[in-house]
């Protein structure tokens, strides 16, 4: 999440920042980030957006292929300045996560494969004379909820850097990443604890200041969506629960199939058996603990059969009216959101305790057309 609140939050107890674009770097500057703190990676920087991360003076580029490599250079030499850089080694470790999310096989569009990595760092040692290798940088995916791929990914670092000071090259900095997984519904992810012990020990000795670059285990789970129920819908083979919130707010489960927890903000609701467990059943009645519970897919207002939160999901009963809370939000939730269909975006709130504030003001139908002209 880059709202520039959360940064702060962040860049206050003493946090750097990964960006992957212009605007990232900008925003990162606007939260008061220290630019000696800031790392560039992405497979697609553009000459200007490098150019405005020298001019700041940022710690160091993370680069993606050779071409960008000599591109740095070039954007080094026009500007009278050195760039200090750290090549994304691929270092072909299967994440075991969703295939989008995955970013260190070599089938994957990030990074460089690890032997033609070596060649280019001395290529730029030998060639590039604008350009300071300060670092290796390694990102195998997002969402990995086992120590053994990060483990095997630094093993296979640690050779290169290996490899790299018998060449002379100075390695200062291991960017290992991010990726460590939360749970979203049943997944058994690892406590940071205990992948920083995986990581400590793997890294002993090795004469590095790491980088990491922990995002969705930091605000994953600290942000939920709140939506609201317009109507329910009880159709020959599905019931319906359609919310005011859609996939251009969230879009995770379109997306990717990803499942977030939703639950009830009221606690309790109307005994209306408008919806049931099959269309085909009796209504249900009032449960124990004073509760319902119906099967059904809760979509949103977008004109698009791929608009949902949840398929054919055991639920608490909802009415029209009834606010709806999605889970594990905070993390690729607002950061993804759209105005598809022309919809304003939502209005962001940060709380601490019993006191909130609005960090970003909900979008109004003016805010749509802006910059827009009638030609």
């Amino acid at each position: 999440n880059s709202n520039i609140a959360i940064l702060k939050t962040f860049v206050k107890e003493g946090s750097g920042v990964d960006i992957v674009s212009g605007g990232e770097l900008y925003r990162a500057l606007k939260a008061g980030a220290n630019p000696n703190k800031i790392v560039y990676s992405g497979v697609g920087k553009r000459a200007d957006e490098i150019e405005y991360a020298l001019k700041v003076g940022i710690l160091m580029f993370n680069v993606e292929s050779p071409e960008e490599l000599r591109a740095l250079n070039e954007s080094a030499r026009r500007l009278k300045k050195k760039a200090s850089f750290a090549i994304r080694v691929n270092p072909d470790v299967e994440p075991k996560t969703h295939p989008y999310i995955s970013t260190g096989l070599k089938k994957n569009k990030f990074g460089i494969e690890a032997n033609k990595a070596v060649r280019e760092y001395v290529y730029a040692k030998n060639n590039l004379k604008n350009l300071i290798p300060l670092g290796v940088d390694c990102h195998i995916g997002s969402q990995i909820t086992q120590l053994s791929p990060f483990v095997d990914a630094l093993k296979k670092t640690k050779n290169i850097i290996a490899l790299l000071r018998s060449e002379g090259i100075d390695v200062q900095y291991l960017d290992i990443g991010g990726g460590l997984g939360i749970t979203y519904k049943d997944e058994d992810a690892p406590h940071p604890s205990k992948y920083g012990k995986a990581v400590m020990d793997e890294t002993k000795g090795l004469g590095v200041t790491l980088i990491f670059e922990p995002g969705r285990v930091m605000v994953g789970n600290a942000g939920i969506l709140v939506t609201k129920v317009l109507y329910t819908k009880q159709g020959t083979e599905k019931n319906f629960i359609i919310v005011d919130a859609a996939m251009n707010d969230l879009a995770r489960p379109s997306l990717y199939g990803s499942y977030h927890a939703i639950k009830a903000v009221r606690k309790t609701a109307s005994p209306i058996p408008l919806l049931v467990k099959s269309p085909s059943s009796p209504p249900l009645e009032k449960g124990d603990e004073g509760g319902f519970e119906i099967v059904a897919d809760v979509v949103g207002p977008i004109c698009e059969s791929g608009d949902f939160f949840a398929k054919d999901r055991p639920l608490p009963f909802f009415q029209s009216g009834d606010l709806m809370a999605l889970m594990s939000a905070g993390a690729y939730g607002f950061s993804m959101s759209s105005n598809y269909n022309s919809r304003p975006r939502a209005a962001e709130v940060m709380v601490k305790g019993n006191k909130f504030s609005v960090i970003r003001e909900r979008e109004s139908y003016k805010d749509l057309i802006k910059g827009e002209k009638l030609v």
